[in-house]
């Protein structure tokens, strides 16, 4: 079988490493993106347990090297101006975006996929003329939020797309925050926020959003990035301690957006399927746009290749010559027969029922965010900063009184122990070879 990924992200990156492995090294894979190498855009993007859990069952080889250029962020905090309101129990891993791919497309090319970057496929939409596509029994087209082959056909799948009302900006600030926090501060023209995660060792990503009143009102729809970013340092002052905020590479001179929600009602067009943003999007206050196209190329995977784990004894792989030296499953029956029609079907069906609750979960954090922070004033800092951990599901009155009871340090210290020994425990069991690592 032929495999062409269209779009260098984690779905596309992650599939294609899969395809190889659980085809043991038969099936060609060739993934094309648009961009140079080292291009990613962002600076990082957040992790789970779950989903290293996934990483670890599906290549172990590759999932210690993510493992191992992550942070792990122990706790979460929330200030409402100057009141520090402490989330007790919550903890995560972030990576830095151009670091993941450099992980993930070393360990494709170290597979045997053809990894082609500043290849544009298909722009016209025409996947049979283009020379990358034409021949290819799978086109999985994992090209991002704006996908062009989505685009392309976009009535066979059904595309929907609505935009948040809120703007919101990505950037990096030189601080390295070693929480996960929310800041809110108020300014003249209402409340404005962001959240930060560590993005590397000096580095930390920063989301900064606000009503679209309180963007006009602060003059930042008129301001050019280097001027935003130097007021909204003054803003953020309190949090950022006097560190700047740093400019993602290639920001163009209108940085602003409204969130874009990406809905299909198929993901399939005959052998072409979609994966990760080119499928779906979730707000970004979930932090699950990774973690979700990672999960579209395992199940992928596990459709086109029932049967095959990828994992052999030694866990090395297909070398790029082709041979199995991992014992990497086949696939499919043994003389390599795939059903690929029911394969994608199956997959297009599995997916999006899976996507369509988490969907739901993310226009209602998205909603949180455009309704919630505009009724700041006069709030109590604790009780908002439970409305926000709150805000995906109700979690009962137990939680809210030890959310309550986490304000104070002695609780708060043996509710960080409890978090590491519990993280630890997770990590020795997924096989991670430093479990205490941070």
């Amino acid at each position: 079988m032929r495999i062409v990924c269209v779009g260098g992200g984690p779905a596309g990156l992650y599939f294609s490493l899969l395809a190889r492995l659980r085809s043991g090294g038969r099936d060609e894979v060739v993934l094309a993106e648009r961009r140079p190498p080292g291009t990613a855009a962002g600076f990082a993007v957040t992790l789970g347990e779950d989903i290293l859990d996934d990483l670890y069952r599906t290549d172990p080889v590759g999932a210690e090297r993510v493992r191992a250029a992550a942070h792990v962020w122990d706790s979460q905090v929330v200030t409402v101006g100057p009141k520090r309101v402490h989330l007790g129990g919550r903890y995560g891993y972030s990576i830095g975006r151009a670091r993941l791919l450099e992980v993930l497309t070393d360990r494709a090319r170290e597979l045997g996929v053809t990894v082609l970057h500043e290849t544009e496929v298909a722009p016209d939409g025409d996947l049979a003329a283009d020379p990358v596509t034409a021949d290819a029994d799978v086109v999985v087209a994992a090209d991002g939020v704006g996908s062009a082959i989505r685009t392309a056909r976009a009535e066979a799948f059904g595309t929907r797309i609505s935009h948040g009302r809120n703007l919101y900006v990505w950037f990096g600030t030189a601080k390295p925050f070693r929480q996960f926090t929310f800041t809110f501060e108020r300014t003249d023209a209402g409340w404005i926020w962001f959240h930060a995660y560590p993005a590397a060792d000096c580095v930390s990503t920063c989301i900064v959003e606000c009503s679209p009143e309180t963007w006009t009102g602060l003059g930042l729809d008129r301001m050019d990035p280097d001027e935003a970013m130097r007021m909204l340092e003054r803003v953020f002052a309190r949090t950022l301690d006097g560190h700047r905020l740093i400019a993602p590479p290639g920001m163009s001179g209108a940085p602003w957006q409204r969130f874009r929600e990406v809905r299909n009602l198929s993901w399939r067009d005959g052998h072409v399927v979609l994966a990760g943003d080119a499928a779906h999007t979730t707000h970004f206050a979930i932090g699950s746009g990774t973690v979700l196209a990672v999960e579209d190329a395992i199940a992928l995977a596990d459709h086109l290749y029932p049967g095959g784990t990828g994992i052999g004894g030694t866990g090395s792989g297909v070398p790029a010559g082709g041979a199995s030296t991992g014992g990497a499953s086949t696939g499919g029956d043994p003389d390599g027969g795939i059903d690929v029609d029911a394969a994608l079907a199956g997959y297009d069906a599995q997916r999006r029922a899976a996507m369509a609750g988490v969907q739901r979960m993310a226009r209602g954090s998205m909603e949180w965010f455009e309704s919630r922070p505009g009724r700041l004033d006069g709030t109590e800092p604790v009780a908002f900063a439970w409305s926000l951990l709150n805000r995906r599901h109700d979690q009962g009155r137990l939680h809210r009184r030890l959310h309550g009871a986490t304000q104070a340090e002695p609780v708060r210290k043996v509710r960080q122990r409890l978090t590491q020994a519990r993280r630890v425990r997770r990590a020795l069991r997924r096989g991670e070879i430093g479990p205490g690592r941070r």
